[in-house]
């Protein structure tokens, strides 16, 4: 059978989702693993978005509310905007999905770096549009290669900031200067999925920014700091003008009932929250000081990850450090091939893989 498949989808490559843990411990015959691989918060969930969550559960006949009333409420009073800048989605990546149906035509072009986040680049060659993709410069966004990329078809610029896999961040006056320099009819999308990890002193507010010359729109998720990946909660903030387009696009139903009400009960539990901060700021400094002790370099990060030169080959090592029950991810299609990735875990998950690594490397004589 011939399908009339447009070369942009027949080209594209899925996204790689990962083997279920319970898929890995069969086929490598081991129990008890632990998963550092994809920057799930370690906590888990806060206890009374566990409790909102079944609590809604008898209403899972009834269609969840379209507006995400009640949880735009009492996010934009908690982070000082107006309920109207926000647009809810399946996952920050959805507004994603939405900003380039709503504001790319087929040719036109969105500029993004590389190594980042896969879906921006997905997403544009599945609506037809042309990616301009920059290198990354010393693991940082080259801001001003960026600027010089931007031609006539440029319409969107994707930023992650802390980026994704390295943990760097730009500061709030080298964004402004790269906004000076984009022209009208661009939109910048900040990608800021893993904000709530930054340090203080190195944060960007980008509210400051909504109504700038430039639009910019803020990409943030209630699936790391607040642990709720499951339910798929993610949102923008943006000015009213380009969030009215956006609910245009999208569906009506998009998020779905006990992703309202865990995110609603998450966002008032501000104790897991901080607990949150803290687990992974002391594990950040624990887990690096001990790899660099086993002769790795661990790279700085304002995540809740980081990457380890693992001086060797780094998928070799992830196989290695599976058998022993320790998933990481290797970072060799990201263009780092001796790197691993490592999320902080709990302390006693973070002990696990340091002692795990310290037997890999001896195993394969790194170092």
């Amino acid at each position: 059978m011939t399908l009339p498949i447009r070369e942009n989808i027949a080209s594209l490559i899925p996204y790689p989702p990962g083997k279920p843990l319970e898929e890995l411990e069969r086929e490598y015959g081991i129990t008890g693993s632990i998963k550092l691989a994809s920057n799930e918060n370690a906590l888990g969930p806060s206890p009374k978005a566990v409790a909102a969550v079944a609590d809604c559960l008898k209403n899972l006949h009834r269609y969840p509310d379209g507006s995400c009333y009640y949880l735009a409420q009492a996010l934009a009073a908690k982070i000082g905007v107006a309920p109207e800048q926000l647009v809810f989605g399946n996952g920050s990546n959805e507004i994603i999905q939405l900003l380039i149906a709503a504001f790319l035509a087929p040719g036109e072009e969105v500029v993004t770096s590389h190594p980042t986040f896969l879906v921006y680049q997905k997403v544009v060659q599945a609506q037809g549009g042309l990616n301009v993709v920059v290198p990354l410069k010393e693991m940082h966004h080259d801001l001003d290669a960026i600027a010089a990329a931007i031609g006539p078809k440029t319409r969107l610029i994707f930023l992650d900031n802390p980026n994704n896999p390295t943990g760097t961040v730009f500061s709030e006056a080298d964004f402004a200067s790269f906004l000076a320099k984009v022209p009208e009819g661009v939109i910048v999308a900040l990608d800021e999925a893993y904000v709530d990890f930054v340090e203080a002193a190195k944060k960007i507010d980008s509210r400051r920014f909504l109504e700038h010359r430039v639009p910019v729109v803020a990409l943030r998720t209630f699936s790391k700091a607040y642990g709720l990946a499951g339910l798929r909660v993610g949102y923008g903030l943006m000015r009213a003008g380009i969030a009215d387009y956006l609910h245009r696009v999208r569906q009506p139903f998009n998020v779905n009932l006990p992703g309202q009400a865990g995110a609603l009960a998450a966002l008032a539990d501000e104790e897991h929250y901080q607990n949150t901060l803290t687990l992974t700021r002391e594990g950040i400094v624990w887990l690096s000081r001990e790899v660099e002790k086993l002769g790795c370099r661990a790279f700085p990060s304002q995540t809740n990850f980081f990457l380890i030169d693992v001086k060797g080959d780094g998928k070799k090592l992830y196989e290695q450090l599976l058998t022993k029950g320790v998933i990481v991810r290797p970072m060799q299609a990201y263009g780092f091939p001796d790197y691993i990735r490592i999320t902080v875990g709990t302390p006693a998950e973070n002990q696990r893989f340091v002692a795990a690594l310290a037997v890999a490397l001896k195993e394969l004589q790194y170092g």
